[in-house]
């Protein structure tokens, strides 16, 4: 059977995670697809996007944050990351397992003399670190299987943009195992640039198909991946709307010492009740649920209701709230 063999361009990941779904459900081939993205994190579908990150290193470094159609926990993609997919349509679902996907990278890496392996967590390691976090996603008979290969990423800003403080959330959505993570390039005997090891990768894969066709979108199938991707994958509605119901607790002080609790219970991105405890007066109490009742969960908004209210709202500090809220 042909199988499609796409090295993709740019560094959109929201492009690139519409095109997996365009794959998926508008072609009958198996597809083997290599790309790259900007700075960004990728939450799994069934994850709260605003547990799983460092809001405001995130927006202070300009971190993008999407959404992809598979479950499982979040990863970091940078231009120094690359991401292969894995299409395939199969008889039966059971006939599949991540190992599937994962020995055939596991082969091409041993010809760079990497003793990468597979974890019982679906990851990829070398020297007893991750290197590649992996998830799957089933669309009737057809399998979307991807994952990340950390080739020469920025670790630090991996490990800051995803440090967050899991206590103060209670909801159902799945929770990343976080793990120590090596970068490959640190392994390797020879020097490659990502580029170079992205080519090695995408030749290793493709010449192991018995029918191997290199493949470029069309200009029609470009318009409507970007349709997908303007209208779903960079959209705030998937991105942190999808999130599960939760609750989100904190406490602030005010400028004078007093301490304010506070819970939030957030559905689809967007608060809908709001309790206060603490010294607060009635006064500063309306005005903070009425200015927090039915915004997005989300730093911007909540900067935007807040700043509106800041003079009669003291002693409370909006600066100092906004750091709690979110």
């Amino acid at each position: 059977m042909t199988v499609l063999c796409i090295q993709q361009e740019g560094l959109d990941p929201y492009f690139h995670l519409a095109a997996e779904e365009y794959l998926l459900k508008n072609f009958d081939e198996d597809v083997f697809m290599l790309w790259q993205g900007e700075s960004s994190i990728v939450v799994g579908k069934h994850q709260n996007a605003l547990a799983e990150i460092n809001h405001r290193y995130v927006a202070e470094n300009g971190i993008k944050i999407a959404r992809r159609l598979s479950g499982g926990g979040t990863v970091f993609h940078d231009p120094g990351n690359l991401n292969f997919t894995f299409i395939k349509t199969v008889e039966r679902i059971d006939q599949v397992n991540f190992k599937v996907f994962t020995q055939p990278i596991v082969e091409v890496l041993k010809k760079l003399g990497l003793d990468a392996y597979t974890t019982g967590r679906n990851d990829l390691m070398l020297d007893g670190k991750k290197i590649s976090g992996n998830a799957e996603h089933v669309f009737k008979k057809r399998v979307l299987h991807h994952g990340t290969l950390l080739y020469n990423s920025e670790l630090e800003k991996l490990k800051n943009a995803l440090k967050v403080d899991l206590s103060r959330f209670e909801d159902k959505a799945v929770q990343s195992n976080r793990s120590e993570v090596t970068n490959i390039v640190n392994y390797l005997d020879r020097e490659m640039s990502v580029n170079d090891f992205s080519d090695f990768i995408f030749e290793g894969i493709r010449t192991s198909y018995p029918e191997p066709k290199v493949f470029q979108f069309s200009e029609n199938d470009i318009e409507r991946i970007q349709k997908l991707r303007d209208e779903k994958y960079a959209t705030w509605d998937w991105i942190y709307g999808y999130s599960p119901k939760y609750k989100y607790s904190n406490q602030v002080d005010d400028l004078e010492g007093n301490s304010i609790q506070f819970t939030l219970e957030v559905a689809k991105g967007v608060i809908h009740t709001i309790d206060l405890l603490g010294k607060i007066s009635n006064e500063q109490a309306i005005l903070l649920t009425n200015a927090l009742l039915d915004a997005r969960h989300d730093y911007q908004e909540l900067t935007q209701r807040l700043k509106k209210i800041e003079i009669a709202i003291r002693p409370i500090s909006v600066e100092r709230l906004l750091t709690v809220l979110v």
